[in-house]
């Protein structure tokens, strides 16, 4: 089983359609499938897609593996505005990171969601606040 973190805490993953990696995306059907992108894939292979896809995950093989970040960032940037989930070994400290690079929620497995638990991740949950240029401007 997995858990969804987002801005209010532990959630059940809603999305029941299934997820096709980006080989396997059909251009004609790509809305009723989310796509699974590793951090070594290219975001714009994707460009004449965005609009039509709902649902991006994006895998971090380890939690020292940062290209997630780039690749959320990248995809906002090009006009995507569906959700943005990031999934694989990510830990509650990374969580203001993954929402400022654009993520929507994160996806951790039971396990982890039990070493850390919801706390951990709420108390990251404010990650609008506390950035420097907040300070800046404060």
């Amino acid at each position: 089983m997995t858990v969804l973190v987002n801005d209010t805490g532990f959630t059940l993953d809603d999305w029941t359609t299934g997820f096709v990696n980006i080989t396997e995306l059909d251009a004609k059907n790509c809305c009723s499938v989310a796509v699974d992108l590793a951090s070594d894939d290219e975001p714009t292979d994707l460009a004449g897609l965005l609009k039509q896809i709902n649902l991006i995950r994006v895998n971090f093989p380890s939690f020292s593996d940062g290209r997630g970040f780039t690749i959320a960032a990248q995809l906002r940037r090009m006009g995507f505005a569906g959700r943005l989930r990031a999934h694989g070994h990510m830990i509650a400290d990374q969580y203001t990171m993954a929402r400022r690079s654009g993520f929507d929620e994160v996806q951790i497995s039971d396990h982890l969601a039990t070493r850390q638990p919801e706390q951990q991740w709420l108390a990251r949950a404010n990650w609008r606040a506390h950035d420097y240029q907040t300070r800046l401007r404060g």
